[in-house]
């Protein structure tokens, strides 16, 4: 079998010491900032030694049980990630427990940033919301994707398409965010995975394949 071809030749997107200092000074822009300025040149120092060391995942821990090397070191934040949607799937699949539906708002007008008033789409969710919470034996998710738009630090991270390098390198739940030394960091997916997986049922295909994986990343990220 031949060895397959890396195809490589994009342009670095390594930044200079100047630029990335510049781009974090962005985040303190605001006057009130301007007594720290010693205090976050010192951040800023200790960010561009992560950024050039690529301190991806600083925190770590052994996989532990359940992996052909338990030895192995594996991000704190993943391993948790994935302890919940475990929790989360065990949940779904208890036949004793209530019928669970995620509702989604995907519009991101919202009366609590610039449009100043709600979307129709946010008062039809919650309207499915109401209705299927009065029905006994059902559980209601409400999952508000406006908040990517007007709530502080929500953001969810775009789908990298490592699958289409090697299935290998695409992991359940995805391992590309968080990313400390791109400042990637916050990613609401991490949440996000176990709430849809405690209310989705079996799919087509099993719910740790990759299509599973990309189209959760992929779809909300195009429904917001």
């Amino acid at each position: 079998m031949p060895k397959p071809k890396v195809r490589k030749g994009m342009p670095s997107v390594q930044l200079t010491k100047e630029e990335f200092s510049n781009r974090v000074r962005q985040r303190f822009y605001d006057p009130t900032f301007t007594a720290f300025a010693p205090e976050i040149e010192k951040v800023i120092a200790v960010a561009w030694k992560n950024y050039t060391e690529y301190h991806k995942n600083p925190r770590k821990h052994p996989a532990g049980r359940g992996f052909s090397d338990p030895k192995f070191p594996l991000p704190i934040e993943w391993l948790e990630t994935r302890k919940a949607i475990q929790q989360a799937e065990r949940r779904q699949k208890n036949h004793k427990s209530n019928s669970r539906i995620l509702v989604i708002n995907g519009s991101t007008r919202s009366d609590q940033t610039c449009p100043g008033e709600m979307s129709k789409t946010f008062r039809l969710a919650k309207m499915a919301e109401r209705i299927i919470s009065g029905n006994k034996g059902f559980e209601v998710d409400f999952l508000d994707l406006s908040r990517l738009a007007s709530e502080y630090g929500r953001i969810i991270y775009p789908c990298k398409a490592c699958v289409s390098t090697a299935m290998p390198l695409c992991n359940w739940p995805c391992s590309c965010y968080p990313n400390h030394a791109m400042g990637q960091v916050n990613d609401w997916m991490a949440e996000i995975y176990p709430r849809w997986v405690a209310a989705i049922p079996t799919m087509p295909w099993d719910r740790s394949t990759i299509g599973w994986r990309k189209f959760i990343r992929v779809g909300l990220r195009r429904m917001e």
